[in-house]
């Protein structure tokens, strides 16, 4: 009996020491509930475009990325320091957003770049590249989405202004002058060209030119005219170098006479023998011609139509009862000298000047 007694009150102490280790463990399991869902920390994680949540009783974001296996770089967003302690209650979000690789192109160097920015202007900015006013982004803009792998040239553009200057010719104004042989000419005043001031603008990309728009112009200096006086005097050269100056020029026929009975019906006894209707002495270097045609004293030049040698410079300072029209009858010296000369073609110039007195000189004339 005792012994039976005994081993009842052993076998109770034994179920009462483990009813109460039942009863303490699910009071610290209660406990201990409580005490976790009163400090545990429930957080959301958006990493691109995959989105988790998690409870946590970490105490900073790295120590919550480091449970659920997140990692990141340091070139990658994170919306939150990785040392953000999770006691603070505003956090509740963290925003992950993976940097892509990207090639940054301008003035002429290329680098690359990893860059968690949505847009190309983002982009660019966060890598310390400053833009110009007129800078652009080939084949886009700075509004474009960024995309990995993509190239970012950037051009830069500048304008500046040019100014040429281009002359302006001076004109040639000519007067004309009746005392200077015709070919030949002189300048009264230099000519001088004007300047004209052109202004354009000039746009460079990447140093070079690329446009040249006009704007304006101005003249800067006016030209000054040249004035020339050119002469109108007909003129020619004999073969001996003789210059002569005319005003009108006959074609006509020369036959030729001399002082003798057979050409003036005088013989040498009669007191006008050897003069002349004009009361000149008939030598050579005297014509005779019609005055209707050419007057009496014209001085003139005579010139044969062919080989034969001119007959030169001379007077109109006898008439004849032949001589009609277009002729003219030229004084020879001997009866010989007019049977070779014959009847010939000739070109007589009314001399410019008729106070020439070349004619008394003539080659012809026999002192």
């Amino acid at each position: 009996m005792d012994i039976f007694l005994l081993s009842y009150l052993k076998r109770s102490m034994i179920f009462r020491r483990i009813l109460v280790l039942v009863v303490v463990l699910s009071i610290s399991v209660t406990v201990g509930y409580f005490v976790y869902s009163s400090i545990k920390k429930e957080l959301k994680i958006v990493d691109g475009d995959t989105g988790i949540h998690v409870k946590t009783m970490g105490e900073d974001v790295e120590t919550v990325f480091n449970q659920v296996g997140i990692l990141v770089e340091s070139y990658d967003y994170v919306s939150v320091p990785l040392g953000q302690k999770l006691s603070d209650d505003t956090v509740d979000e963290i925003l992950i957003k993976r940097a892509v690789p990207v090639n940054i192109k301008v003035e002429g160097r290329s680098t690359q770049v990893m860059t968690y920015y949505d847009t190309i202007g983002e982009t660019i900015s966060a890598n310390g590249i400053v833009l110009g006013p007129l800078d652009r982004i080939y084949n886009g803009s700075l509004n474009d989405p960024v995309e990995a792998g993509m190239d970012i040239r950037i051009i830069r553009v500048k304008e500046e202004p040019h100014t040429e200057n281009e002359p302006i010719p001076y004109t040639v104004v000519q007067i004309p002058n009746e005392d200077m042989n015709r070919g030949e000419q002189k300048i009264l005043q230099a000519g001088l060209d004007g300047t004209l001031e052109k202004y354009y603008k000039l746009t460079y990309e990447d140093g070079r030119i690329v446009s040249k728009e006009f704007m304006n112009e101005k003249i800067v200096n006016d030209p000054v005219d040249e004035i020339v006086e050119f002469g109108t005097v007909p003129n020619f050269k004999t073969s001996r170098g003789d210059v002569v100056r005319y005003s009108k020029v006959l074609e006509m026929n020369a036959t030729a006479y001399t002082s003798s009975f057979a050409d003036t019906g005088k013989h040498p006894d009669h007191p006008e023998f050897g003069i002349c209707y004009t009361g000149m002495k008939a030598r050579e270097g005297i014509i005779a011609v019609d005055p209707k045609v050419i007057p009496l004293y014209t001085k003139v030049y005579v010139e044969v139509v062919g080989s034969t040698p001119d007959y030169g410079f001379a007077v109109a300072g006898d008439i004849g009862s032949a001589i009609k029209g277009n002729i003219i009858d030229i004084y020879l010296d001997s009866r010989d000298a007019v049977a070779k000369w014959g009847k010939k073609k000739v070109k007589v110039y009314i001399l410019k000047e008729q106070n020439d007195t070349r004619w008394k000189n003539n080659v012809y004339s026999k002192k």
